[in-house]
């Protein structure tokens, strides 16, 4: 996982006078180029396009296990990394919408065991959310391996607990934190008075009708699940739950789903199935707080990437890595297009940028937007 995130800024998008006409997609350049990225008998992905609530392409290519040799498929189920955030984040609020807490309450309010009280009551829930609380990761992973292989969402946020100082005033400024979504999942936990990992699956992944879909709870699910691979000198070597260190904390990157199951959960959003349509504009909304002074202005939801594009339209999303798998989930909702990108193999760098750039500007060529 990253510390620090940028997301992309997509300058193909700038060019939108669109006419109003119907377009015939062809879609063969697309699965020309991802044929070549991904060869036939390695690590891959899938993607997934869809426009309005109809798919548009969708496509596995690769192997999912290299021992089993078993295809890559848009059912099949990946490691989400980093856009895991945005389902603890759901849980969050779905529970604000219930009356049972506020993005407003301090951590004081749900971790009165915090070393430095002062700092518990100055960081809030929308703090983490927005990776704008201030906390050092105060995690020692490259000191302690070993017990950060199997160390879950409590093991990884304990050490937050003991921060004796703030690296700057909470809402001022951003700073990626991975802990500060194992420390939402314990909230969450306590709220609802179950597993975080159940209450997602009972009220995001059932009303949106992802039956595959499932949180790591410890060790990653051994069937029917892709593996995540990195090469190697030369050589595809695993790198999933076993070998990548915080892999087990589910908070921050534990969801796995495939390209089919995650256009249901963009659908889901769109047609406010598990949340208000108030409350999922709301986290789709750039939040900046009073006492800001970075030095870029936000871009973040409530757990969100949201970027300005010209002619009044946006971008919103999220990447994801986590140990040999990459994410990159992109919505434009001024043209309901979104764009899901899963692999099991980092061939390029976090946002998978010439591949999404590639596709994306595919997109636009052809007039998808219309």
């Amino acid at each position: 996982m990253i510390k620090r995130t940028i997301y992309i800024t997509f300058i193909f998008f700038f060019l939108f006078s669109c006419a109003s006409r119907k377009n015939n997609i062809n879609v063969d350049a697309i699965d020309r180029f991802a044929s070549s990225y991904f060869p036939a008998n390695e690590p891959g992905g899938a993607i997934v396009i869809m426009k309005h609530d109809s798919i548009i392409f969708s496509k596995g290519y690769g192997v999912a296990d290299l021992t089993t040799h078993e295809s890559i498929t848009p059912k099949t189920l990946f490691n989400l990394g980093s856009l895991s955030k945005t389902f603890v984040a759901n849980a969050i609020l779905i529970l604000q919408e219930q009356g049972k807490l506020s993005v407003e309450d301090s951590l004081l309010k749900y971790f009165p065991d915090f070393k430095n009280k002062t700092i518990a009551a100055k960081v809030k829930i929308k703090h983490l959310l927005t990776h704008t609380s201030g906390l050092p990761d105060n995690r020692h992973v490259a000191n302690d391996t070993v017990f950060y292989l199997t160390a879950k969402d409590a093991e990884n946020w304990y050490p937050e607990m003991q921060v004796d100082s703030l690296l700057f005033t909470p809402g001022s400024r951003f700073e990626y934190s991975n802990p500060a979504f194992n420390g939402l999942a314990l909230i969450v936990e306590q709220v609802a008075g179950m597993p975080w990992q159940r209450f997602i699956a009972e009220n995001v992944f059932n009303p949106s009708g992802m039956k595959t879909s499932t949180i790591t709870d410890g060790s990653h699910p051994q069937q029917g699940v892709s593996h995540g691979y990195i090469l190697n000198h030369g050589k595809w070597t695993e790198d999933d739950y076993g070998e990548e260190p915080t892999f087990a904390a589910a908070g921050n990157g534990g969801v796995w789903s495939s390209v089919e199951e995650l256009a249901m959960y963009e659908r889901a959003l769109r047609h406010a199935i598990f949340l208000k349509a108030e409350t999922i504009r709301d986290a789709r909304t750039v939040k900046q707080f009073s006492n800001w002074s970075g030095n870029e202005p936000p871009f973040i939801g409530w757990s969100w990437f949201i970027r300005d594009l010209r002619s009044n339209l946006q971008s919103i999303g999220h990447p994801g890595s986590q140990g040999g798998f990459l994410t990159n989930y992109i919505t434009i909702p001024g043209k309901d297009i979104l764009l899901v990108i899963l692999c099991n193999a980092p061939r390029e760098s976090y946002e998978m940028q010439d591949f999404t750039n590639y596709i994306l500007t595919e997109i636009e060529k052809q007039n998808w937007y219309d």
